[in-house]
């Protein structure tokens, strides 16, 4: 049995449960509610000691980590969306790695979480340079994103969609939680639509949008 333990907002679960929709994986999924710190207790922190989701367990092989549990899946079903290849799955691999270490850095941590996470939120001093160094960081991620995807064709590594796609799309879309603009990036923005357009979508980020409209209900009633 394959069990996924998850909070369904979260920017590293959607990927997983975008991609296992798509590709008819069954999954016995555990809701870890993030937002009442069910992630902290004793019982969890048996389960992964960071604290994090999402978990998969296959039988009780447990595995952490949004990247590698999206190419153990995709290794196991065999998934086309990680290729086999030798070249075109280190393509694959760069934009994954790209993802977590350069764009979440700065896009994620720098420039959306502050603005919706209090415990992140540092001194009004500290916000403003915090902002002053990741928000030019960020534009250039997204420069660099979206130059690529237009040279790319409709998806990261070409015609096909692989699971660079999966896990940059939930990430990129992060920014729609504080109204990001991302105008002055349309491939990027071309891109989002097209996964956006998969039949899975919706029901994936129904969590999400949810979130996303209490966030915005709270900023009126502020």
């Amino acid at each position: 049995m394959l069990t996924l333990y998850l909070d369904p907002a979260s920017t590293t679960c959607r990927p997983v449960t975008l991609f296992a929709t798509d590709a008819g994986i069954q999954l016995n999924t555990v809701h870890i509610n993030l937002s009442l710190g069910e992630h902290l207790i004793a019982g969890f922190s048996e389960i992964n000691p960071n604290q994090a989701v999402p978990v998969l367990d296959h039988d009780g092989f447990r595995l952490t980590e949004c990247s590698a549990i999206l190419k153990y899946l995709a290794d196991l079903v065999p998934s086309p969306a990680y290729p086999s290849d030798l070249q075109t799955r280190a393509h694959v691999n760069q934009w994954m790695d790209w993802f977590n270490t350069l764009f979440l850095k700065d896009f994620g941590y720098g420039c959306v979480y502050p603005q919706i996470f209090d415990f992140l939120r540092l001194s009004e001093a500290a916000e403003r340079e915090r902002t002053a160094w990741h928000a030019p960081r960020a534009a250039k991620r997204l420069k660099i994103l979206d130059d690529h995807l237009a040279a790319s064709g409709p998806y990261l590594c070409g015609d096909a969609i692989t699971l660079a796609d999966y896990m940059g799309a939930c990430f990129v879309n992060l920014g729609e939680l504080v109204d990001f603009d991302f105008s002055s990036f349309p491939d990027v923005q071309r891109w989002i639509a097209t996964m956006k357009a998969r039949s899975a979508w919706d029901a994936v980020h129904a969590g999400f949008y949810g979130w996303r409209a209490a966030l915005h209900q709270s900023r009126i009633a502020a």
